[in-house]
């Protein structure tokens, strides 16, 4: 589509590692979308910013934008930061439409890519095991709720005699807690699967705090699954979302957003201002090219 250009915006984060797996899903992703002009870039810790992903795309002709999320729920940085990153450039750059898209959310797609991971390491005696599906965490109900859906949905899709939902950080039960209170139900096995979409800072403690678990119980078998990263499902969810901004304007589903509803325990969050929260860190890079750590800063990691 002439005239017309896709940007994939991922969060960053300070591995090094991370950013190498986001581009190397761009890099699938390119040749899947030949009539547009392409590009990706990041709210935080990495280059190029979504600011400047979207002036190259100016840059090279693009007077459409549409923009795909790289994040898989609708937390606070679909919510906020990148609309609010959208705005501001559409507000310098009048004769430029950018469109957003909704997150990755919770899709067949995606199911099937993590029943896939899962199976990869639990090929078998399922009903003996357990699953725990580790999600990111975030301060949006919302979207801590699909982490337990989705355990819900792959519990019984692939028949795991149990599963549990937990959680990397903010929210609650956490990684260790979980694993600790499956040991003591009584299977043999316990399959752990972080719902990401890349490795990360977060990706690695929940492997490790698995290891420390697993050393603590012995005679349970804990299998950590791969997160999605370039499932086959992953891109074609990605191309299904360009494909939506094409067609039509999508919309998140706000039912349950604390931002446009009196969420219970939420109600002071609703109609807030939608603002960016990434200004100290945007592009300042990994840890793997400067010092800068950051450590009050504690949002490592991108996929809510």
């Amino acid at each position: 589509m002439t005239g017309t250009g896709v940007l994939i915006c991922g969060h960053g984060s300070r591995d090094p590692e991370a950013i190498r797996e986001f581009e190397l899903v761009a890099a699938a992703l390119r040749p899947r979308l030949p009539q547009f002009e392409f590009a990706s870039g990041y709210l935080a810790f990495a280059r190029p910013t979504i600011r400047d992903a979207l002036a190259d795309l100016a840059r090279r002709g693009a007077k459409q934008i549409l923009a795909v999320p790289g994040m898989l729920f609708a937390a606070s940085h679909v919510k906020n930061d990148l609309p609010w990153e959208m705005n501001s450039f559409l507000a310098d750059n009048p004769g430029v439409e950018v469109r957003l898209g909704r997150d990755l959310a919770i899709d067949p797609k995606l199911l099937r890519a993590a029943a896939d991971r899962i199976a990869a390491v639990a090929p078998d005696r399922r009903d003996q095991s357990l699953l725990v599906v580790v999600g990111r965490g975030t301060n949006d109900p919302d979207a801590n709720s699909n982490i337990a859906k989705i355990a819900r949905m792959l519990w019984e899709g692939l028949g795991f005699g149990w599963a549990e939902a937990a959680f990397s950080g903010v929210a609650h039960p956490r990684v260790d807690e979980a694993l600790a209170r499956a040991a003591g139900l009584g299977f043999r096995r316990v399959v752990v699967f972080p719902y990401f979409l890349f490795t990360g800072v977060l990706v690695k403690r929940i492997y490790a705090q698995t290891d420390a678990v697993a050393a603590r119980f012995p005679e349970i078998a804990f299998a950590k699954a791969l997160y999605l990263r370039d499932h086959p499902g992953v891109l074609d969810a990605f191309c299904d979302r360009v494909a939506e901004l094409v067609e039509a304007q999508p919309a998140m589903n706000c039912q349950l957003c604390k931002y446009r509803a009196q969420i219970i325990g939420y109600e002071a969050d609703a109609g807030a201002a939608q603002q960016g929260h990434h200004h100290h860190v945007r592009g300042i890079g990994t840890d793997a090219d400067h010092h800068h750590h950051h450590s009050h800063h504690r949002d490592d990691e991108g996929s809510p």
